[in-house]
């Protein structure tokens, strides 16, 4: 059966330089997603004081659990934080992922949604992607899968649909945890 398979998910700005790396992420199994997530083809990846490399070189190590939804073809990806407080959402506006072998890539296009545990959401880094905009020349092509990609995560997220489900993230979670501690996931 297969097991959890680790990755580095790289980001990369729309001129091409690398903006983030995320050297270790653990796939969640087929077998272990839920009928929807299999259904819409979505990869899921379980990340644990995981060493981070930023474009300039320096590298830290992530404090926060994460469990990570990309959904081919969309124009977005989807962070759960598990916090104490509870599970904050992060989600990245960004081209839809592209993977070879063991390495998932995507541009990040700045602007982002937040969902805090108390259900609250917030579109940031607005001016960053304006500011990158100008600076990138983003073709008309973009803007509208940016907007495009935009609307589609905010309809989901207003609509706690797939994969914005606690219970699930922290399922995910808990199972990679037993397979990290040598206990069968199921």
């Amino acid at each position: 059966m297969e097991q959890f398979t680790a990755y580095v998910i790289k980001s990369f700005k729309h001129d091409g330089h690398l903006h983030r790396m995320w050297l270790t992420n653990w796939r969640v199994p087929q077998h272990i997603l839920t009928e929807e997530h299999r259904r819409q083809g979505m990869l899921v990846f379980i990340n644990s004081q995981t060493k981070i490399q930023e474009a300039d070189g320096k590298e830290w190590v992530s404090r926060i659990p994460g469990v990570s939804f990309f959904i081919p073809k969309m124009w977005f990806n989807i962070v759960a934080l598990m916090e104490e407080s509870g599970v904050r959402y992060y989600c990245n506006v960004a081209s839809p992922l592209y993977l070879a072998q063991n390495v998932l890539t995507y541009i990040d296009y700045d602007l982002d949604v937040i969902r805090l545990p108390d259900r609250s959401v917030h579109i940031v880094d607005q001016d960053e992607y304006e500011r990158h905009k100008m600076i990138y020349h983003y073709s008309p092509i973009v803007e509208a899968k940016v907007r495009e990609g935009l609307a589609s995560l905010l309809a989901l997220v207003n609509a706690d649909k797939p994969p914005f489900h606690d219970e699930t993230v922290v399922s995910y979670f808990e199972q990679w945890e037993a397979y990290k501690n040598g206990e069968n996931a199921e």
